[in-house]
């Protein structure tokens, strides 16, 4: 054989190592990923609008040697990841579980794709009281929102003067005109607006005198503060100036709101602003009026109710009616 062809052989040989070693590297890899089954678990009812997600469902895979279970959050939201080695085609058996609805068990193909499950509630038992269920109408909501505004609550008003005599030279004694040829003379005012309040809207003007040889040379009254004043230079004879500024009260309040939640079947569904504070569900409960406070678990006696805080501190609430009430309207 000669040099080429050893060569030649040579480099042959060595792709096919690199071939083989790189399927044997994919292999590897495929062999190592885990595949994520994503879906989401919803009542299960003919109208669409009352098939609202079930929060806290166990999901489970049917005989698998190491247990694997996810649990579905506020909008029914679930992702399990399967055993090492799953591959995409096979069949698994997916276990779901909650105290209030049937369990179910689902066949599935592994894949890509999305898994919507729908279950239905068990059936309500009967009020341990025997009698008609309680009724409950005219649901609302109700919380409060700290606002803060400025109240006016009047006005402060002075004068002064910048005393000073007309064509007098400077003659490098301080204060002089802007130019340095006229003495000068510097005249000041100032307000205070009082323990918790503010001036707004300040104005400073001259009302008597020669009023174009004058400068405010120091303005503390331009902006929102509790006390402003003001120094003005004068260059000819005596001026008289105007400071005057509005009061403003800082308050807060804290307004009652309402509004009516989203009902479908005996699901009541609402969310909050994220500045809302003391939430309570009001209803009449067989006809008298009653507060019910949410506070942090959103607890109330007739309802199971689910919290969910967004990033931006909004928080939604979706509340189940209990067995033994009926919502009725008016």
């Amino acid at each position: 054989m000669s040099s080429r062809k050893r060569i030649a052989l040579s480099i042959a040989i060595l792709a096919a190592i690199g071939v083989a070693a790189g399927l044997g590297a994919t292999v590897w890899l495929h062999r190592d990923q885990r595949i994520v089954l994503q879906g989401a678990v919803i009542k299960q009812d003919a109208d669409v609008k009352k098939q609202s997600p079930i929060a806290g469902v166990q999901i489970s895979i049917q005989g698998a040697k190491v247990p694997i279970v996810a649990t579905s959050d506020f909008s029914g939201f679930f992702k399990l990841q399967l055993p090492l080695g799953a591959r995409p085609g096979e069949s698994v058996v997916l276990d779901f579980r909650h105290p209030d609805y049937r369990p179910l068990e689902v066949p599935e193909t592994v894949g890509h794709q999305l898994y919507i499950v729908s279950m239905s509630p068990v059936p309500k038992h009967k009020p341990a009281v025997p009698g008609p269920p309680i009724r409950l109408s005219n649901i609302r909501v109700r919380y409060s929102t700290q606002s803060e505004r400025q109240v006016n609550i009047g006005s402060e008003v002075t004068t002064f003067e910048v005393k000073n005599q007309a064509n007098v030279a400077c003659n490098g004694q301080k204060p002089c005109s802007p130019d340095g040829r006229w003495k000068a003379s510097i005249g000041s005012a100032s307000l205070d607006a009082g323990q918790g309040n503010v001036f707004d809207n300040a104005r400073v003007s001259c009302i008597a005198g020669p009023c174009p040889f004058t400068k405010i040379v120091a303005d503390h009254y331009s902006h929102p503060s509790r006390t402003i004043s003001v120094s003005v230079l004068g260059w000819s004879g005596t001026t008289t100036f105007l400071m005057q500024g509005e009061v403003f009260r800082r308050e807060i309040s804290n307004p009652v709101r309402e509004m009516y939640p989203v009902i479908f079947g005996g699901s009541i569904n609402f969310t909050l602003p994220p500045p809302a504070e003391g939430p309570s569900l009001e209803a009449e409960v067989n006809s008298v009026e009653t507060i019910f406070p949410l506070g942090p678990n959103a607890l109330v006696p007739w309802a199971n109710c689910n919290v969910q805080v967004a990033k931006t501190q909004s928080r939604s609430y979706r509340c189940e009616l209990m067995p033994g009430y009926r919502i009725v309207s008016h």
